[in-house]
C-alpha cells in the first residue's frame, strides 16, 4: 500500500525538492503551501502529488488538509513540517508584531499542526514527524536574534517529544540544514526596519561572510529527509548540507572565546 505524507512549505526549495523526492520513491504526496497558485511547475501533473492549500498560522486551514488526508487515504505515515521563513536585524529594532509571526509561522504553526496529526499517528501506532530546523537553532548569530531563537525553542520542542512518543512508536527527526541554494535569504523579511543605523556595517559584512562560503543544493536535504524517514535508524539529529557537520563538530568542542573571535573576524564587529 502506497504511504502518505505531508510535506509543509512545498512551493519551492526544500521543501519542493523533499516532495519530488519522495514522489520519485513511489509516496504519495500531499504537498501544502499558502498559495497554491505559486506553485513550482515541477510539481504539477506528477501523478504521485496533490497540492493543497495550508497556511500553518491558521487552525482552520490545518484541520481542512488533515481531515482532506485521511478522509482520502485513510492514514498518515509522515509528516514534514518544512514551512518557515527568516526574519533578521537589530533586536530593538525588529516589530513585536514581526517576531509574533516569526513565531507563529516557525514554532506555534508546526506545533499546531503537529497536534492534530499525533491522534491519527497513536490509533496508526506508527509515523515519522520531521522538523526542519537549522544549523542556527545550534548557534545564535548577530542580525538573527528572532530567527535563531524560534530554532531553538524547535530543538527542544523536538526532543522532548521524541521522547515523549517513544511508547506509540512513533519517531521525531530534526533536520538541521547549514549552508543551501534556495529564495531563504530573498524571502528574508527586513520590511519593516527602516533604519539600520549603527548595525548596517554589520549587515554588510556578514551578507558578504555568509556568501563566501559553499552551498548545498535542497535536493542533499530531500534526501536526508528521505532516509531518515525510510530508515530504520532511531536517530534523532540530521545535520546536512554545506557547512553543518564542520560547524556543529566546532560548537560542540570549541570554547565560546572562539566564536566571539570567528564574529569578531569575519564580521568585523568591533568587539
Amino acid at each position: 500500500m502506497q504511504k502518505v505524507v505531508i510535506i509543509t512549505g512545498s512551493s519551492s526549495g526544500i521543501g519542493m525538492e523533499t516532495a519530488l523526492y519522495f514522489a520519485k520513491n513511489d509516496w504519495m504526496v500531499l504537498a501544502t503551501m499558502r498559495n497554491p497558485e505559486n506553485c513550482s511547475a515541477k510539481l504539477w501533473g506528477n501523478p504521485n502529488i496533490e497540492i493543497i492549500p495550508l497556511d500553518v498560522t491558521d487552525k482552520v486551514s490545518i484541520r481542512k488538509a488533515v481531515d482532506y488526508a485521511i478522509n482520502k487515504f485513510r492514514e498518515i505515515n509522515a509528516l514534514i513540517n518544512n514551512a518557515g521563513y527568516g526574519l533578521i536585524g537589530p533586536f530593538e529594532s525588529l516589530p513585536v508584531k514581526n517576531i509574533r509571526m516569526q513565531y507563529d509561522t516557525n514554532v506555534f504553526g508546526l506545533m499546531e499542526l503537529t497536534r492534530y496529526v499525533l491522534p491519527f499517528m497513536r490509533v496508526q501506532k506508527d509515523g515519522t514527524i520531521v522538523n526542519i530546523s537549522s544549523i542556527g537553532g545550534k548557534m545564535g548569530m548577530p542580525l538573527y536574534s528572532a530567527y535563531n531563537s524560534t530554532k531553538w525553542a524547535l530543538e527542544g520542542y523536538s526532543e522532548a517529544l521524541y521522547y515523549e512518543l517513544i511508547p506509540f512508536n512513533i519517531r521525531i527527526k530534526i533536520i538541521e540544514p547549514g549552508l543551501i541554494y534556495t529564495n531563504f535569504y530573498k524571502a528574508i523579511d527586513m520590511s519593516e526596519i527602516s533604519d539600520w543605523g549603527e548595525y548596517r556595517r554589520t549587515l554588510g559584512n556578514s551578507a558578504s561572510a555568509y556568501g563566501s562560503f559553499p552551498g548545498s543544493h535542497p535536493e542533499v536535504v530531500a534526501k536526508t529527509i528521505f532516509k531518515a524517514v525510510s530508515g530504520r535508524s532511531k536517530r534523532l539529529r540530521y545535520p546536512v548540507g554545506g557547512m553543518a557537520k564542520p560547524i556543529m563538530f566546532l560548537k560542540r568542542h570549541l570554547p565560546e572565546n572562539f566564536w566571539t573571535w570567528l564574529f569578531k573576524n569575519f564580521l568585523k564587529l568591533n568587539i
